[in-house]
């Protein structure tokens, strides 16, 4: 088991409820890459079926269950206040 950070990279679109409160359409996906992330973000985006969408990557500890500033990749539409 190594202690360097493992860089985790995800994506995420976002739904409106019927409060019209952002939700996430799906539990944040993880991908290979970085690439892989914006692309499916812009996928997803693009068919126009969400508010918004995300990709951003991190610097993640496992071991200590930390995780470093996200680092956006790709966003559009109406996204959240990421924390």
């Amino acid at each position: 088991m190594s202690d360097t950070p493992t860089k985790l990279i995800v994506y995420v679109a976002f739904v409106r409820d019927e409060e019209g409160e952002l939700q996430p359409a799906f539990e944040a996906r993880e991908a290979q890459s970085e690439s892989a992330a914006k692309q499916q973000a812009r996928l997803l985006w693009g068919s126009g079926k969400y508010a918004g969408a995300i990709a951003w990557w991190r610097s993640a500890d496992l071991q200590n269950g930390e995780f470093g500033e996200p680092v956006v990749l790709f966003q559009e539409g109406d996204l959240p206040d990421l924390e």
